[in-house]
């Protein structure tokens, strides 16, 4: 991934060699002051080892001018689901398995993505999921 279309490097990747000073946890720690000898002194809190939003999206625009369109968006996705608590990531990774949701289940989910979670991305992944789920007969009979 590092050239760019048209062969341009992108000076930016890889981030965490490159551009090492910008990057925070979500914490808002440095990446820098993230080390072995912090974490093995249990200086470093949860959020001190979880990637930040704004290194997922520097890594889509990166994976994007590189042309890889798909990574991008999956990036951009990711970044987004950083504000969602993980216990509640796991009940709609639940919900989202074939068969365990109505398709009015599916697009609640997606407006709770978008208005709760500001998620508008992720939100419309998965409205078009629910649309392929009912189409196929993979959407929860009521």
């Amino acid at each position: 991934m590092q050239k760019a279309e048209g062969g341009r490097r992108n000076e930016r990747y890889p981030l965490m060699e490159r551009a090492m000073g910008g990057l925070k946890a979500a914490s808002g720690r440095s990446a820098e002051d993230i080390t072995l000898e912090r974490l093995a002194a249990g200086e470093l809190a949860d959020d001190d080892l979880r990637i930040a939003p704004e290194a997922l999206r520097e890594q889509a625009d990166i994976a994007g001018q590189a042309g890889f369109p798909q990574l991008a968006a999956n990036l951009r996705r990711a970044a987004e689901l950083t504000a969602v608590p993980n216990a509640e990531l796991l009940r709609m990774y639940e919900t989202l398995r074939p068969g365990r949701a109505t398709h009015e289940q599916m697009l609640a989910l997606a407006d709770r993505l978008a208005g709760e979670f500001r998620a508008s991305e992720t939100a419309e992944f998965v409205r078009e999921a629910a649309e392929i789920y009912r189409a196929r007969g993979l959407a929860k009979q009521e």
